[in-house]
């Protein structure tokens, strides 16, 4: 049993030919997987995706294309999103 991984990369077409275990696509500039740099909220929610894809991928070779554009998202709002949906869903287990 090997160590789960996601790799995060700009070049899809790469990913569909080497089957890396998980892919998550983004459509940014190359050199840049997780978004412009400084902007830790673009980092952040880029790495959860990444980590969430450990979670739900089902099959190996599996690609998921994020929906986020160069320059052109509101991370901090997805970031705030996510802590809401989150702190719902805890509250409904109790």
């Amino acid at each position: 049993m090997g160590i789960p991984s996601v790799q995060v990369m700009m070049f899809k077409e790469l990913a569909e030919r080497t089957k890396p275990p998980r892919t998550l696509h983004v459509r940014f500039p190359f050199g840049r997987p997780f978004g412009e740099p400084g902007n830790q909220d673009a980092h952040r929610v880029i790495l959860q995706d990444a980590l969430r894809m450990l979670e739900t991928a089902s099959s190996p070779g599996a690609i998921v294309s994020a929906p986020y554009l160069w320059r052109r998202e509101d991370y901090a709002s997805i970031l705030k999103e996510r802590a809401a949906v989150k702190v719902g869903a805890e509250h409904r287990l109790r």
